[in-house]
């Protein structure tokens, strides 16, 4: 069994992929306040804000519960509108040597198709692979989506 994982999905969004990037790759402080019964701080450790190298650490919930990730903004492709973040401390470090989220907001006529890819390595072979949190990304992009378009 291999501790290697990638999780991948694209979801239509309605709001437009420069506005949908723009949040990830400039302004993810504010997906806290899109999302706040997911996402209850962002902070900026060191860098600015929209910079590759930039740390960030995210307070979120899922299930109910309290996680911590510090990410550090790996890459930001403004020709494809995608963001690299890099898991480099926090609770998922705690069941995976690696972790890493990559959002790539991709023109489809008037609506945006959002792609989330989640790659991994698990500790261990009785991790469970990261359903829930690839699950509550995609809904903080439709969360992103509604607030965009309102």
């Amino acid at each position: 069994m291999s501790l290697v994982g990638k999780l991948s999905a694209e979801i239509l969004i309605v709001a437009p992929h420069h506005e949908h990037h723009g949040v990830w790759s400039g302004r993810p402080h504010h997906i806290s306040n899109v999302s706040p019964g997911k996402i209850k701080k962002v902070h900026l450790h060191e860098g600015d804000w929209g910079s590759v190298g930039s740390v960030i650490e995210w307070h979120y919930v899922i299930d109910g519960k309290d996680h911590v990730a510090k990410e550090v903004v790996e890459s930001i492709d403004e020709e494809n509108k995608a963001v690299t973040f890099k898991v480099i401390e926090g609770d998922l470090l705690k069941e995976y040597k690696s972790f890493k989220a990559i959002v790539q907001s991709i023109p489809k006529g008037e609506a945006t198709w959002v792609r989330w890819t989640i790659e991994y390595e698990k500790l261990n072979k009785d991790i469970p692979h990261p359903f829930k949190v690839f699950e509550f990304v995609i809904h903080l992009s439709e969360e992103l989506d509604d607030h965009l378009v309102a």
